[in-house]
């Protein structure tokens, strides 16, 4: 494929910044092969992918400098580990994958555009968190990571708000939640594409995409979210997943 050169400087640059704040970047390695027309269940396996070798690494440096709590996260795990794998495991015709790869990229673009965290990492704030219920974070665990293997995504850029909402922890904190979350919904989400047989691979294709990956996501975790500007980079982002979205939607709804 002679794009791959293009897809894969696209991935890395990426995974580095996605990995500056904890995020695989599933939702925007989708947007590029949708602009490629690449095939569909190789876009959804490639994302996950690519997923797990960005957070795998940014996971044990968060576990390592103590911002992650796996007690805390478990209750968003306990649900959207079987729910991924369902996703996973579900057999999507692929309009029905198209139609639900735009809507959440449509989604996806507003979180990234409209939310800002800086409004809720104050430090008067962040000493006054608050848990909700069990029920709420296995509500909200469960219907992320069912989205998450149905589509291709690891779903952190959806739990990353909801911690932020209900000021969960400090921003380092989210960041190490989202990252395991992303991890083990993503290795969730590939095992329940190998049980169904979906599970599509093309060697010459991820490898260079895989490689790219690695490296932009270890450098990214590495220097952290200091380097860049967040906010531009996210609206810059949003802008290209918002397009990428809207394409989709209108090819297959007759917009």
């Amino acid at each position: 494929m002679p794009d791959i050169y293009w897809i894969a400087a696209s991935f890395f640059i990426i995974a580095l910044v996605y990995a500056s704040v904890g995020f695989g970047g599933g939702s925007s390695y989708l947007a590029i092969m949708a602009l490629f027309d690449v095939q569909y269940l190789l876009m959804r396996s490639t994302s996950l992918l690519c997923n797990i070798l960005v957070v795998a690494g940014g996971t044990y440096i968060f576990y390592k400098r103590k911002h992650l709590s796996f007690k805390r996260v478990l209750p968003f795990a306990l649900a959207s580990i079987p729910m991924s794998f369902l996703g996973g495991l579900w057999p999507l015709k692929q309009e029905v994958f198209t139609i639900l790869l735009g809507l959440t990229l449509l989604a996806t673009a507003c979180v990234m555009w409209f939310f800002n965290a800086g409004r809720y990492t104050s430090s008067s704030q962040t000493q006054h968190r608050f848990e909700k219920g069990v029920a709420f974070q296995l509500l909200t665990g469960g219907s992320i990571g069912l989205l998450s293997g149905l589509v291709g995504i690891g779903g952190g850029i959806f739990l990353s708000p909801v911690l932020f909402f209900t000021r969960w922890g400090t921003a380092q904190e989210i960041a190490a939640a989202s990252s395991v979350f992303i991890l083990i919904n993503s290795i969730s989400g590939l095992s329940g594409q190998l049980l169904q047989g979906n599970l599509i691979l093309d060697f010459n294709f991820v490898a260079p995409l895989l490689l790219a990956v690695s490296i932009g996501g270890q450098i990214g975790s590495r220097m952290g979210a200091t380097i860049f500007n967040q906010l531009t980079i996210k609206r810059l982002t949003a802008i290209l997943i918002l397009i990428v979205s809207l394409n989709i939607l209108k090819n297959y709804l007759g917009a």
